[in-house]
């Protein structure tokens, strides 16, 4: 009788869950029953792992053989379990040392012929590992420079089960054939799932992105734009057809500043387990831009899918910019689900199979016509939209959910003077991006000792305790709320903007200048604020 056990990691969403994989050899009819709650591609490891240890030299042992995955309860699913059960049913079978394996963690998917083929979601797989107190994984060597991204943790990449064999014996490594130059890796397959981007766009680089200067005139969304990159706050663009509202939010993400270290592990996880990670890029340090149809189903949108949940358009976009396009277009409840998120930068999804918490912070961008034809707002340009229809169309996006966002802008139609150039061309994304840089740090260092990172994460009694405004600056809100133009959040979302004016402006503390362009970029009421008002000199 032989017995060895070894680790894998169950994904639960983005978070993993170590499972020890356990092989027990008995005599008896040779046979091999796998338990612990696989699902399909699970249980056909069963023959991917038999003939990819006889393809690789080691003899199968001819015995009854029991793998148990364990913990039991924990559904588990995908192919990445099969390097672990060959391992298991190897020390089992006392061709590879039991001790050897008993604390190391096996990740990847084996091919009939030996070889390890890269799987889904390693990076958050590595992380439960480390956090579960393991120190040494073996993962696929198309997917070894995401797993070394965790600290502590010693990586070992093998492209064949045969490689993996010789290592745990002290054999010599035998020399596996590479992919020729040019010719198409098919094991990288695993690794991309088409279509589930959902319009994810992922920069590498700015400048190689549209520029800020390439729209013609609009000072004023301009400077929301500025306003919403530099405190993540969320922003509507209304205005007619053609006046540049989807050319605005899609060089929002050029502005956007990097991310940070333990933010681009966040977005790195969830990409890599929607499948959307590129090769050859195992950190995402860009904020990612999310543009999904308005035709999306709430599960795309939310999250979703058979069995577990997989992560939405909400998650794919956590860190960077979920924007939707025609949003009055959208379905009525895929936009009230996003109020939950927006509070909460999370979302929790329960299926019968499980529940899964899934990130979701992320600053929310959204573009209307002001009615079905879009002409609404203008002069003399022969809308004919009833006005029932034109506060049906409006009310498609609800109150709750326009009381979550921060800034509301008209977006006018371009001059003409503007649309020759006239007027002057506008800053690049680069001079906005340093200033955004720039009013970031001073958030940051404003906030170096809280658990909040930008203006738009502040809790509203902290605002009106600890953060305080200037004396007098709030009188002008305080008349609004009276007046029934401001909620108790709309007042809370009004002095996080106000901060990040003051932060653009260099200021200690927000004024009533600031305050009076935070309350005109909510309520849409011109406050006599100039467009320039709060930048810096």
């Amino acid at each position: 009788m032989g017995f060895a056990r070894t680790c894998s990691v169950a994904l639960v969403g983005v978070e993993g869950v170590v499972v020890e994989v356990q092989a027990d050899l008995e005599p008896g009819v040779a046979a091999f029953t796998l338990v612990g709650l696989p699902d399909k591609s699970l249980s056909e490891s069963r023959d991917r792992v038999r003939a990819a240890v006889v393809n690789s030299g080691a003899e199968w042992p001819q015995k009854k053989l029991t793998v148990g995955l364990s913990p039991a309860s924990v559904p588990k699913s995908g192919s990445s379990f099969d390097l672990a059960v060959a391992a298991a049913v190897l020390g089992a079978a006392e061709r590879l040392d039991p001790r050897a394996i008993a604390d190391l963690v096996l990740i990847g998917e084996l091919g009939l012929d030996g070889r390890v083929r890269p799987v889904r979601g390693v990076l958050p797989a590595v992380l439960a590992a480390a956090d579960a107190g393991y120190r040494q994984v073996v993962v696929p060597e198309q997917t070894a420079g995401e797993a070394a991204l965790v600290p502590g943790v010693s990586v070992l990449g093998v492209r064949t089960l045969r490689q993996l064999i010789a290592v745990l014996t002290d054999e010599p490594v035998p020399d596996e054939e590479p992919t020729e130059e040019g010719r198409p890796d098919a094991m990288l397959a695993g690794l991309l799932v088409p279509g589930a981007g959902l319009g994810t766009g992922l920069a590498a680089d700015p400048a190689e992105g549209p520029d800020l200067a390439d729209v013609a005139g609009q000072h004023r969304a301009r400077r929301a734009l500025e306003i919403a990159a530099a405190g993540s706050h969320h922003l509507l663009l209304s205005g007619p057809p053609g006046a540049g509202k989807t050319m605005l939010a899609e060089r929002l993400q050029g502005i956007l500043p990097p991310l940070t270290r333990q933010e681009s592990l966040e977005v790195t996880a969830v990409h890599s387990v929607a499948g959307i990670l590129p090769p050859g890029e195992p950190l995402v340090r860009r904020a990612p831009y999310c543009a999904p149809h308005h035709s999306a189903t709430m599960q795309s949108l939310v999250g979703g899918g058979n069995g577990l949940p997989r992560p939405g358009a909400v998650s794919l976009a956590h860190r960077g910019i979920l924007f939707l396009d025609e949003a009055p277009e959208f379905s009525g409840k895929v936009l009230d689900a996003l109020r939950q998120p927006l509070e909460s930068g999370h979302v929790v999804i329960a299926r019968a199979a499980g529940v899964v918490r899934l990130p979701a912070r992320f600053l929310l961008a959204l573009a209307a016509n002001p009615c079905p034809c879009g002409r609404h707002t203008l002069q003399g340009a022969g809308c004919e939209c009833p006005a029932s229809l034109v506060r049906r169309y409006q009310a498609r996006l609800s109150g709750p959910l326009l009381d979550r966002v921060d800034l509301r802008v008209e977006v006018e139609p371009v001059t003409r003077a503007d649309l020759l150039g006239r007027g002057g061309r506008g800053e690049t994304t680069a001079t906005v991006a340093d200033r955004v840089h720039e009013a970031r740090a001073r958030a940051a260092a404003r906030l170096a000792d809280t658990p909040w990172h930008v203006n738009s994460e502040i809790p509203g009694h902290e605002l009106r305790t600890r953060y305080l405004a200037a004396p007098g600056a709030l009188a002008t809100a305080e008349r609004d709320i009276e007046r029934g133009l401001l909620t108790a959040r709309g007042l809370d979302r009004v002095l996080r903007v106000a901060w990040t004016v003051a932060d653009l402006a260099g200021h200690d503390r927000p004024d009533s200048q600031d305050i009076a362009l935070a309350l005109e970029m909510r309520t849409g009421i011109a406050r006599g604020v100039p467009v320039g008002a709060g930048e810096r000199a």
